[in-house]
């Protein structure tokens, strides 16, 4: 089975920009090109937050109310529930004094089973290496 990779890098902050959002929504719409595949190929998408990207995945944002816009909370939700890997950069996370618990580590309340990842820059550059295609923002 022909499998590719697809690593979408998030460094960018969670409002005023649309790179999170997009990087968000490519990874989610990765996992509908299905329909475009040979038989036996797949793809494999990860997403990792990195920079000042890792505060996109703290709870509670209220994009809405200051913005006028919808938080990426949901994306992050919408990307576990459909059991896609996210991984959030320890360094980073720890640089900004976030605990675990502040961060949007599961999709349990709409049915979710797959957990994000507090990992090592390490890790996150594992990934972007065996990727076969790279969105970085």
């Amino acid at each position: 089975m022909a499998i590719k990779k697809y690593a979408f890098v998030v460094k960018s902050l969670p409002y005023k920009l649309e790179g999170s959002r997009l990087a968000m929504t490519h990874a989610i719409s990765s996992q509908t090109v299905e329909i475009y595949l040979e038989d036996g190929e797949n793809v494999e998408p990860v997403i990792c937050f990195i920079g000042d990207g890792v505060l996109n995945c703290v709870k509670g944002h209220q994009a809405m109310k200051h913005y006028g816009v919808t938080s990426l909370e949901q994306h992050i939700k919408n990307a576990l529930l459909l059991d896609l890997k996210v991984l959030i950069c320890k360094e980073d996370v720890d640089k900004f004094g976030i605990s675990e618990s502040a961060l949007i580590m599961d999709a349990e309340d709409i049915g979710g089973e797959t957990k994000a990842q507090v990992v090592p820059y390490s890790e996150i550059q594992k990934a972007m290496d065996a990727a076969d295609h790279l969105l970085f923002n």
